[in-house]
């Protein structure tokens, strides 16, 4: 039998690859949305990733398949939350994940329009338009059912904003190592300007500042209020056998980036920017880790097990496969 903490690592690799096909998409439309010129140089490259959501589909599945493993809670709590409910819960992820793909995959189709006939773009603004708001009910619903209920009892206001905040930062860092990467490389047709990463490490410490604030700002009302129901899931990753995972996200989502970013000239050094990204997106990894497994912890820490292992191997190399297609077939590298 897998354990929850190994299968745990499953439900991370799930949120890392549908935020990425999520927050690509996003992104462009931001740009879109508030007339940013540089995005005619990443927006191809940005929804690429989108190419990544059946992945996301096909690992939900599995999730709700192996429901006991993935949710603690069911048949162990008497009396649970009308949310906490399993047919329920996967009634709402899987026509929460149509909808979405619908809505996304028709904004990819249009700015591939726009880019051929930027007159043509008309429905293109519009459904940039419906986007964020798509996004952030979504994910939303994502952070409370994977994270935020695994405790039934447990909740936080803050939570779903931290949780899609958190995201779109290690999104930012995949991205700008995923440029450079293909450019070291000598593969990409249209080679970045190097502008693209001061904007892109702007975009990031601005990102690790918000997701600090959303961190300290859901730590301050749970302290404050000082509920046990709400501060004994806190003080147990903090303090019990995950607490040196809590610590080691914390200074490699906020600590590291803030220090190396605040200083111009990292933000104009491909090399530090890459540096930085990585620690963001690994940061990012052990986070959702951290909140998922030490919900139940153990002393089981991550990548230590076969399996662990093993689906990681499986789930990201299939990844980089779509990825590595699907920048081929949009002509993006050679």
């Amino acid at each position: 039998m897998i354990s929850f903490s190994s299968w745990s690592v499953l439900t991370v690799d799930f949120l890392i690859v549908l935020h990425l096909s999520l927050a690509g998409v996003m992104l462009s439309a931001l740009l879109h949305l508030v007339g940013a010129k540089w995005r005619f140089d990443i927006r191809a490259i940005s929804v690429s990733f989108f190419s990544l959501y059946p992945l996301a589909f096909v690992l939900l599945l599995i999730l709700l398949y192996g429901g006991k493993l993935t949710f603690p809670w069911v048949g162990v709590y008497n009396k649970l939350p009308t949310w906490n409910n399993l047919p329920f819960l996967a009634t709402r992820e899987i026509l929460g994940f149509i909808i979405v793909g619908v809505l996304y995959g028709s904004f990819v189709r249009l700015q591939a329009k726009a880019e051929a006939n930027p007159d043509a773009s008309h429905n293109y603004r519009w459904v940039a338009a419906l986007i964020p708001f798509a996004h952030v009910l979504f994910c939303t619903m994502v952070a409370w059912d994977f994270e935020m209920t695994l405790l039934p009892n447990w909740e936080s206001s803050m939570y779903s904003i931290y949780h899609f905040v958190s995201a779109f930062g290690m999104y930012l860092g995949v991205l700008v190592l995923t440029l450079y990467f293909l450019d070291k490389a000598g593969v990409l047709i249209k080679k970045p300007g190097s502008y693209l990463y001061n904007y892109i490490a702007q975009m990031m410490l601005g990102f690790s500042i918000l997701w600090v604030y959303t961190f300290f700002g859901q730590y301050l009302i749970i302290w404050y209020a000082n509920f046990g129901e709400e501060t004994d899931r806190i003080f147990l990753m903090q303090n019990g056998p995950y607490g040196d995972l809590f610590w080691t996200f914390f200074v490699m989502k906020f600590v590291f980036p803030f220090i190396m970013l605040v200083f111009p000239f990292n933000r104009h050094n491909p090399n530090a920017i890459a540096i930085i990204a990585s620690s963001i997106v690994l940061g990012t990894w052990i986070e959702r880790y951290t909140w998922i497994s030490g919900t139940y912890p153990t002393q089981h820490m991550p990548m230590t097990g076969l399996f662990d292992i093993g689906s990681s191997i499986i789930v990201f190399g299939i990844a980089y496969l779509i990825m590595r297609r699907t920048f081929k077939r949009n002509h993006l590298i050679r």
